[in-house]
């Protein structure tokens, strides 16, 4: 933090000191890292409210240490450019802490530059493991991992797939689709381990880039290998593609599961189509359509968000982001000073429960900085709307099939 006290020379210090004196103390500068343009900006820009959302709320009511809080965009549209943004944001800012990122790959390459300045990072989105898997200090991150949303696509197969078709989930031929830079690539390894141990039968697993242009050589591949169930770890363009020529193909498995990204948009719903995404289940953080009793204050950041930028939320990227800076903001309240060290023994100290937040998240750090008590959800696209369907504590609606009503 930066003071300023204004100076005058001369006879005008007398003159202006009857009528006023005045020092002026400067905002407590803080980092937003985010891909604001690009392939990424729409999420990017999702992301991104949530966080902005928590620092109004909280400049609304006095601020961060008595100081009203000055967020300083930086736009990353990918990893090369992450660690730009964020020498700019540690050496030229002088920010004291930063948020992001939602892209794996940025906040992989942003939190190496930002450790180094001895400069806390909160991850708000970004799930790829490996983030907090290197022993660094002072990166943290609120939501849920890689693994997570692993785990969490599979126990759809297991809890809502196979119960609803009334089938044995080791019957069903299993394909795993994903985007090959960071993000698909951890989730879809995930994916197979959890599969194969759990004895479900993969049939094919394909990589492919998020920038492609025709995905249809693969939706020939998983029609001939008949699959059943196919797990998407994408964005929105590729998510778009792949449902487009899907239908060019006459491909109709007995479900999709999405993970993250372009499956909880309601963007993605303009562009597909309601009747085409109907029955598709995400694998997410959780949207603001959940039962409230584990949620407290999911209703409250609806309302604003809908005030503050005229639509509901575009996905649950907002309110994950939200609540993670929620958790983060009371921790640098409470912490000794904003040095890094102190920051992190105030993080480290953290300790909700699970249900506690408006995400429906709780808080607790492992040594990595990594919450444990992160989880994510399982939903169902539903007339149009992004509903919980599982585990039945968080759910509003009862899963459903087009092909299985």
């Amino acid at each position: 933090m930066k003071k300023y006290v204004s100076k005058i020379k001369g006879g005008a210090v007398a003159a202006v000191a009857l009528t006023m004196s005045f020092s002026a103390v400067a905002d407590i500068n803080v980092g937003a890292l985010y891909p604001f343009s690009g392939g990424l900006a729409l999420l990017g820009n999702e992301s991104f409210r949530g966080l902005e959302i928590a620092i109004e709320e909280r400049n609304a009511n006095g601020g961060l240490r008595g100081e009203q809080i000055k967020l300083v965009k930086s736009d990353a549209v990918d990893a090369g450019q992450a660690v730009g943004a964020a020498r700019k944001l540690t050496s030229i800012e002088g920010v004291d802490v930063i948020f992001g990122s939602f892209s794996s790959s940025i906040s992989f390459a942003a939190t190496q530059v930002a450790e180094l300045a001895a400069v806390p990072y909160f991850e708000l989105g970004a799930i790829s493991d490996n983030i907090t898997d290197r022993n660094m200090k002072y990166v943290f991150r609120s939501n849920p991992t890689a693994k997570n949303f692993a785990e969490g696509t599979i126990d759809a197969i297991f809890k809502v797939v196979a119960p609803t078709y009334g089938v044995d989930a080791k019957d069903l031929k299993v394909a795993i689709i994903h985007e090959d830079a960071l993000y698909g690539t951890t989730v879809s390894q995930f994916q197979k381990d959890i599969a194969k141990e759990k004895g479900l039968n993969v049939v094919q697993t394909l990589p492919y880039s998020a920038k492609a242009v025709d995905l249809s050589s693969l939706v020939l591949r998983l029609k001939g290998a008949g699959a059943d169930v196919v797990l998407q770890t994408s964005y929105q363009n590729d998510t778009t593609l792949f449902f487009r020529q899907m239908r060019e193909a006459g491909f109709k498995p007995k479900a999709l599961i999405g993970a993250g990204g372009g499956y909880s948009m309601k963007d993605t719903v303009k562009v597909v189509g309601e009747k085409n995404m109907e029955g598709v289940l995400d694998v997410d953080f959780a949207q603001y359509l959940m039962n409230e009793a584990g949620a407290p204050g999911i209703k409250e950041f609806q309302a604003t968000y809908k005030e503050r930028y005229g639509e509901e939320p575009r996905s649950g990227h907002s309110l994950i982001n939200y609540s993670g800076a929620k958790i983060f903001l009371d921790a640098l309240e409470k912490a000794a000073s904003l040095k890094a060290d102190d920051v992190r023994e105030a993080v480290m100290a953290i300790d909700l429960p699970v249900g506690s937040t408006a995400a429906g998240i709780g808080a607790k750090m492992n040594e990595n900085g990594q919450n444990i008590r992160a989880n994510a959800a399982i939903m169902q696209w539903q007339g149009g709307e992004l509903k919980t369907v599982y585990p039945e504590a968080a759910a509003v609606a009862a899963p459903k099939f087009p092909q299985h009503p």
